[in-house]
């Protein structure tokens, strides 16, 4: 439990211990002074299958990207690629799926994880090259999304659409919405609502839904 906002600020770890917050922030810092040594080359796929391109907090400049440099947070999967000859990939390392992967998918977080796996191997099946061309095309539209049907409360709707939509189900969408003159004369918020109708209209008719899947008090 962490007590005071002054000079005696720090954690109770037991019935008479008391540790000062200096210490426990230096203790964090070697805890997790792996992260500095975590550097990747892509950040469109991260180490364990996420579309870091299409994410909602690299887009707002939260984050740099799995690998990405400063910024990045502390990751148990980022420290096992170190102790694992820094592999770029999950699916590249002899140990994988390991336990670090059980239940990975079955909730999100800033983005969806639900495709987290199944994007690992289709980047390994069409080589990493034709994966990153194809969500630099999903970032494209998305970042149109973004400036031209975005009413303020569509972006992590928008990130999540491309994420889990096929490329040719995305560009049928797009198509559909650029072929409808009546949809330029719309107010922003009329297009915001079309554009996210059409999406859902998509994703319905594959079975896809788009919402996040939070983790609940009683998933924890």
């Amino acid at each position: 439990m962490r007590y005071g906002d002054g000079p005696e600020t720090g954690f109770s770890v037991g019935d008479d211990a008391f540790v000062p917050l200096e210490r426990c922030q230096d203790c964090w810092r070697r805890k997790n002074n792996h992260m500095k040594d975590f550097i990747r080359e892509n950040q469109w796929l991260s180490l364990c299958g996420l579309n870091c391109g299409l994410c909602t907090m690299r887009l707002g400049g939260h984050c740099p990207g799995c690998g990405g440099g400063s910024g990045n947070q502390p990751c148990r999967i980022a420290k096992c690629s170190l102790e694992h000859g820094k592999i770029a990939y999950c699916h590249e390392c002899g140990e994988y799926p390991c336990e670090k992967y059980e239940g990975i998918d079955a909730f999100d977080s800033f983005i969806t994880h639900k495709r987290q796996k199944a994007d690992l191997q289709r980047a390994a099946e069409i080589g990493i090259e034709n994966y990153n061309a194809e969500q630099k095309e999903k970032a494209e539209i998305l970042h149109r999304l973004l400036a031209d049907y975005n009413d303020g409360r569509k972006k992590n709707f928008f990130c999540l659409a491309v994420n889990l939509l096929p490329m040719s189900g995305i560009r049928a969408v797009m198509d559909q919405i650029a072929a409808d003159e009546a949809a330029n004369s719309m107010v922003q918020k009329e297009k915001s609502a079309y554009a996210a109708g059409m999406f859902r209209e998509a994703a319905g008719r594959q079975g896809i839904e788009l919402k996040l899947r939070k983790k609940t008090a009683a998933d924890k």
